[in-house]
């Protein structure tokens, strides 16, 4: 089935036994499209503790009127006893970690602070690196970039690029629960006014620019702008598959 990914944070995830936090976010891989994990946020009112399901233990997101929730096939205990993010985090938070540690000055996370322990970013600016420290830093972001392991979460919002300009934003990112793969981009495409959401196969991505926020989409603007409009209170069923694939000139994945 396939399910808005925006849609299913806040998920109440019901165990085995038990109903344990609420889903927090879904890290995926940016080669395959697969998801690798679903961020479980099963800390209280005052506290966070995020923990990765693998997709392995996911059964499909059930809704039925008001009622919703995601089950998993772990109990309670083994749930909470699962990796911490800190395990597999994004590429992103990974450099900015790096980044942190190559610059010798704390995160600007993880206090109530905006900059961690204070409200403002104060530091001191560490010596000159040696060669050698330089050369383990440079080490250390290629093997970030290499990587893979984006958060859907912060995906979404990315600048899309079309091969003549940008146009628009990512809105949100249609997930196939059968398979647990990304299967579309929501673009929203209101640099042109009055602007729309059209869908985009994730295949016809050439990438993410984790540096500049961007999403590199090899098609031109108006090949976007003149797409079938998707309208995202309704589901994507294979009516509008066809139609946008039609439009497109493009295989469907179905086939």
């Amino acid at each position: 089935m396939l399910r808005s990914i925006k849609a299913l944070i806040g998920y109440p995830i019901r165990g085995t036994d038990d109903t344990v936090g609420k889903v927090k976010d879904f890290l995926f891989d940016d080669e395959k499209w697969g998801i690798r994990y679903m961020v479980a946020d099963t800390g209280g009112w005052l506290s966070s503790k995020k923990v990765l399901v693998s997709p392995r233990f996911l059964d499909a997101p059930e809704t039925g009127g008001d009622e919703k929730d995601f089950p998993v096939k772990l109990s309670k205990e083994q749930i909470e006893d699962d990796p911490l993010l800190e395990a597999c985090e994004p590429v992103s938070r990974q450099f900015e970690k790096e980044y942190a540690r190559f610059h010798n000055h704390g995160y600007y996370w993880g206090d109530k602070g905006l900059w961690g322990v204070g409200m403002y970013p104060i530091g001191t600016l560490r010596q000159t690196p040696s060669p050698a420290e330089v050369e383990d830093h440079n080490v250390a972001v290629a093997e970030i970039e290499e990587s893979h392991v984006r958060s859907a979460s912060e995906v979404i919002g990315y600048h899309i690029v079309a091969t003549d300009g940008e146009i628009g934003h990512v809105e949100d990112m249609i997930l196939d629960t059968s398979m647990w793969r990304i299967r579309y981009l929501i673009i929203d495409t209101r640099n042109w006014l009055p602007g729309k959401k059209v869908l985009v196969d994730i295949d016809w991505l050439r990438g993410f620019d984790w540096a500049t926020n961007t999403a590199d989409i090899a098609m031109a603007k108006d090949q976007i702008k003149d797409a079938p409009a998707f309208d995202p209170k309704f589901p994507v069923n294979r009516d509008y598959e066809e139609q946008l694939y039609d439009f497109y000139g493009r295989p469907r994945y179905w086939k």
